[in-house]
């Protein structure tokens, strides 16, 4: 007869008690036993900040300068040298230096590569890694090691960081269609956008025919921003919602009448890099039939992520729910498909030169400006037409 193999004990979620008490234990060994002396404030960050990434990719712990520094880049106002940038073959790309920044003073390009930050090499970080590197306490100094050109020459810059306020819109005209970038989701927003709305019609006026916006390398910023541009250019509707653990904790958010394109067309052009707020105002916009979506597939970052402060000691940045678009999709490791797909590209011209322009954004004014006639009033031979027409009735 064969033995009756015994039973195995059924595992039991720990209680509150349980768990403090075998981190309690876990936390007097190290510090007793380890090799070298182990500061308790190192550890504690540690454990905390361990528990919490792995959670998620987006949670984390802030220490009390990493916390700092959230709150002034979500301010629109941080240490830094000025330089707006992305992340582009695996080195950073500088878009445009900030004006009258540390970085704009001492000459750097839009174009220009960083292949070192303090030093350290770039290859393979992300943006936000990047943007962490640049930042720092105001008077700090931060080395970047440049390169000028493909295949140019490689030097060093050492600037000293200060207190910089960046843009999070800028606004131009393109002939008959306004151009409004936006480069993130700070409390400077909103404002922002309704002083480059206001900029475009006062230069336009009748000729304005539609606008380009353009959230391209837009990594996100503050929702109640991001809301707020939606309901901009929505009189009706939802706009986003979130859902977390408890069903009850589910919120709805919706636009109010007012709309500051006044039903004018919009192409909004978004890539891999536009995240989180970015898409949830794409992902409204879309769902809404208010613009175009132009570019390819955004990241992918629909969580929200709830920044608690931990008594004098920093703060936990922690997801508490997920955005949802206005027909229910998930944004979360999902991200939002445009409408035309339309890759970044070099136009060849027949003489084999390369012509260095934003091909995107070439796309994305055609589209404007085919929809704007198409739209627009009948040409003034119809209209008499047609008057004429009336008359002899």
């Amino acid at each position: 007869m064969a033995a009756v193999p015994a039973a195995i004990p059924v595992a039991h979620e720990m209680t509150r008690i349980e768990a403090l008490n075998l981190f309690n234990t876990a936390f007097s060994q190290f510090r007793s036993t380890f090799v070298d002396q182990v500061d308790a404030d190192k550890l504690v960050e540690a454990a905390i900040g361990g528990l919490l990434t792995s959670l998620d990719p987006h949670s984390k712990y802030l220490n009390p300068e990493k916390y700092a520094e959230n709150k002034a880049q979500n301010s629109g106002e941080f240490g830094g040298v000025g330089v707006e940038m992305a992340v582009e073959n695996g080195l950073v790309k500088v878009l445009a230096p900030i004006e009258d920044s540390p970085a704009f003073r001492a000459g750097v390009l839009p174009g220009d590569l960083f292949t070192h930050i303090n030093g350290e090499p770039v290859s393979g970080v992300s943006l936000n890694e990047a943007m962490d590197r640049m930042r720092g306490s105001i008077g700090t100094p931060l080395t970047l090691t440049i390169q000028r050109g493909v295949g140019g020459r490689s030097f060093d810059l050492t600037l000293m960081r200060e207190l910089v306020r960046s843009p999070a819109v800028r606004w131009r005209t393109e002939g008959t269609v306004g151009y409004v970038k936006i480069s993130g989701f700070t409390q400077q927003t909103q404002p922002g956008l309704e002083k480059a709305m206001t900029g475009i019609d006062a230069e336009l006026g009748p000729r304005l025919t539609g606008y380009v916006l353009d959230l391209r390398d837009n990594p996100g910023g503050l929702v109640k921003q991001a809301i707020s541009v939606c309901d901009s250019f929505l009189d009706q509707g939802e706009i986003v919602s979130t859902r977390g653990r408890d069903p009850e904790s589910a919120r709805h958010y919706w636009a109010t009448p007012g709309d500051l394109a006044h039903g004018k067309p919009i192409v909004l052009i978004v890539n891999g890099r536009s995240a989180s707020a970015s898409e949830i105002v794409a992902g409204a916009l879309q769902d809404q039939h208010c613009a175009v979506l132009l570019g390819t597939q955004t990241f992918g970052k629909g969580s929200v992520q709830t920044i608690t402060p931990l008594s004098n000691r920093g703060a936990t940045r922690m997801t508490t729910a997920r955005y949802y678009t206005p027909t229910g999709r998930s944004i979360q490791a999902l991200g939002i498909s445009p409408d035309v797909v339309v890759e970044q590209a070099q136009v060849m011209l027949a003489d084999d030169k390369v012509q260095v322009g934003d091909y995107q954004l070439t796309r994305a004014l055609d589209i404007v400006r085919g929809a704007a006639m198409f739209a627009g009033p009948a040409p003034a031979a119809t209209q008499q037409a047609h008057q004429q027409a009336q008359l002899v009735q």
